[in-house]
């Protein structure tokens, strides 16, 4: 759906979105980036593409359709050829009174449309529906990945457990194993995948997906397409194919469903072969602000005003895949202005920030963390983000870029927010030197969010509230009292919002939510669909400054924390949990020590 320069004009006034002067600010960018003004207001978020889409179908008379795969007539889809539907962004998704619905991107598209209509031999009802939803609903041309598989991988190759010579054809653009490695990457994206393990075991090559952090079985494949797999992986990601013996990284990109997306290979030798791992990263995420990443209450206070200090540190804490890359690039997004020379060293660059002067750091080449840092302070920069502080020296730079005027973010592997602090005394930094620098301690971890379509609300029972009050440490009527309140500010704040009612009542809990045990169709038979934070943040205050210097240990630091207001990342979960976000399970899974 293209919408004229003139039309968005009309739109933004007749919204009243903004003021004539923005309006005229976006057509000089417009201008500059030489785009349609429809891109640079969806780019900017002063308007979704479904509210575009909603407007330009009330202008037009043409009814809007929000596409549900799971109501797609598959039958009806099916009369009109995958390439065809792909080629025009149109899709057949129903019959009424044997006239047959096609939704349209372009409505307005004369051609595409006869072309239909000859194809259907009869003249189909239009709809408009946005270019992202039909992307997605033509997925549903594509059957279940094994039987995709089974396509392209012969069925009588036979396992075998020795290395096979690999030549050209195997591996060119239009081999089975080429199409192989697209649907295992297609199938990884649609499931929401933000890993692929491949790993070769004695007997075969084992396919598995890591779906909202937890490890899933997606596939096995025959053990000798082994070497051609790993391959054809390593020609995209522009590998040394003959080197078996070491482990390499590499990078490549890929385009689906209408979205931009980066994969990090990695390959490890192991015993029955290579074993490569894809992180999918979605470079056309945008950044999240602190409240859509599930800040609240104490924490989005604390967060919020040391991010806006002219110089300090802020520490990000969490172990491997606990999100706080994101954050990072959240804050990061949100500082970013033309004003500011925001400048990071990372290993790797996951996500890009437009604006911002981004390092990769290269051990090879000598460019560490330090050295990397180094430079950084001969560049003028305002805002300096290292990717992560993992030895006395990086420490002990970033401790001096805080002193003289900059803003340092950086992220340390530690437990908790309290943990980090007596972390960076053991890296050899001076205690009065950590007091006056750091402002504070993020500590965050992922939980699944429990499927919304599905979920399933109970009132727990006397074996349920004394597992709570042992693993929470809630059991007086004060602690009641307190998460009551909690809770009732939670929702003040929108956290959980599609519950109304709240789960406490000051004297007892009422209601906890638990997944469906086989799930349903929006999740996958999961139970769980996405993943949400949990956070602590800790404040370096006046009372914890005297507790560094004393070299108290992180126990003290965090009950004072605890008393002065700040919320544990098991009690942001459990209010969550309370909300109908997660689940009891889900907080003691990723929090229990």
């Amino acid at each position: 759906m293209r919408i004229s320069d003139k039309n968005i004009k009309i739109f933004l006034s007749d919204d009243k979105k903004i003021s004539e002067a923005e309006i005229s600010k976006l057509e000089q960018a417009a201008k500059q980036q030489k785009k349609h003004l429809q891109d640079v207001v969806i780019k900017r978020s002063v308007a979704t593409e479904d509210e575009l889409a909603k407007w330009y179908s009330k202008t037009n008379d043409i009814p809007f359709i929000q596409l549900d795969p799971k109501t797609i007539n598959l039958e009806v889809m099916r009369l009109i050829p995958e390439r065809i539907a792909t080629r025009y962004k149109a899709i057949l998704f129903g019959e009424q009174d044997g006239i047959k619905q096609l939704a349209m991107d372009d409505p307005d598209d004369l051609q595409a449309i006869d072309f239909m209509q000859k194809e259907l031999g009869s003249k189909p009802a239009i709809y408009l529906a946005t270019r992202s939803n039909i992307v997605s609903a033509l997925d549903l041309y594509r059957g279940e990945m094994s039987s995709e598989l089974t396509k392209v991988i012969s069925e009588d190759i036979e396992a075998e457990s020795e290395q096979v010579e690999v030549s050209e054809e195997d591996v060119a653009e239009d081999s089975p194993i080429a199409q192989t490695v697209t649907l295992l990457i297609e199938y990884a994206i649609k499931s929401g995948a933000s890993d692929i393990h491949i790993e070769p075991r004695e007997e075969y090559v084992q396919i598995r997906y890591r779906i909202d952090g937890v490890l899933q079985e997606a596939d096995k494949l025959p053990k000798k397409v082994q070497a051609a797999l790993a391959s054809r992986i390593k020609i995209l990601s522009n590998l040394k194919i003959d080197e078996r013996r070491i482990p390499q990284d590499g990078r490549f990109k890929i385009s689906q469903a209408g979205k931009m997306f980066a994969l990090r290979v990695s390959t490890l030798p192991i015993a029955d072969g290579e074993k490569i791992v894809m992180r999918i990263l979605d470079e056309t995420n945008k950044a999240l602000s602190m409240e859509d990443l599930g800040f609240w209450g104490w924490s989005l206070r604390v967060i919020n005003q040391a991010i806006i200090e002219p110089h300090g540190m802020i520490l990000v804490t969490g172990p491997t895949g606990s999100g706080k890359s994101t954050t990072l690039f959240s804050v990061l997004s949100l500082l970013n202005d033309h004003t500011v020379n925001i400048s990071t060293v990372e290993d790797p660059i996951e996500y890009k920030i437009v604006g911002a002067n981004q390092t990769q750091v290269n051990s090879k080449a000598g460019m560490t963390f330090a050295s990397g840092l180094r430079a950084l302070l001969r560049q003028d920069p305002n805002i300096i983000m290292v990717g992560e502080i993992r030895d006395g020296e990086t420490a002990d730079m970033g401790v001096q870029a805080a002193l003289t005027g900059h803003l340092v973010f950086s992220t340390l592997h530690t437990n908790n927010a309290a943990t980090c602090l007596p972390r960076l005394l053991d890296m050899g930094i001076e205690p009065f030197l950590i007091a006056s620098t750091v402002r504070a301690v993020v500590g965050q971890r992922l939980v699944r969010h429990v499927c919304p379509e599905c979920r399933q609300s109970y009132s727990p029972d006397t074996e349920v509230m004394d597992q709570i009050k042992e693993m929470f440490g809630v059991g007086t009527a004060a602690d009641f009292s307190k998460i009551h309140d909690l809770e009732t500010k939670a929702l003040e704040e929108g956290i959980g919002k599609d519950v109304a009612n709240l789960s406490t009542d000051g004297k007892k809990i009422l209601t906890l939510f638990r997944a469906k045990e086989d799930g349903c169709s929006a999740c996958g038979g999961h139970g769980y669909r996405g993943r949400i934070g949990i956070y602590e943040v800790l404040e370096n205050s006046s009372e914890i400054q005297h507790l560094i210097m004393s070299d108290t240990t992180a126990d003290v630091i965090q009950q004072n924390s605890v008393t002065s207001g700040m919320m544990t990342m098991q009690m942001d979960g459990f209010i969550k949990a309370l909300r109908g976000m997660t689940t009891i399970e889900e907080i003691l899974r990723v929090t229990r020590e």
